[in-house]
């Protein structure tokens, strides 16, 4: 795994992204903290794939709920405002 700080990222961007379809991960820093990375698309998309299912069964899971046939938004105010 390659830990690149932020100024340098923006230098060899094009180097890092050849990283990253070779297969390696590459951490960006800022001020000495990790704060984004980069890998190739395949990864990403594991990444998500593994993750959707998780938030489909959650929100099949919250519809089966009394009262969840129908989700309204409550048009009234939320306090009354008087100027």
């Amino acid at each position: 795994m390659l830990t690149i700080n932020l100024k340098d990222a923006k230098a060899r961007f094009s180097s890092m992204v050849n990283e990253a379809i070779n297969g390696e991960f590459v951490t960006i820093t800022r001020h000495g903290k990790p704060v984004a990375a980069l890998v190739s698309v395949e990864v990403a998309e594991a990444a998500r794939m593994a993750i959707e299912p998780k938030r489909a069964r959650l929100v099949a899971y919250l519809r089966t709920f009394p009262g969840c046939e129908v989700f309204e938004r409550n048009s009234a105010p939320s306090r009354d405002m008087e100027w």
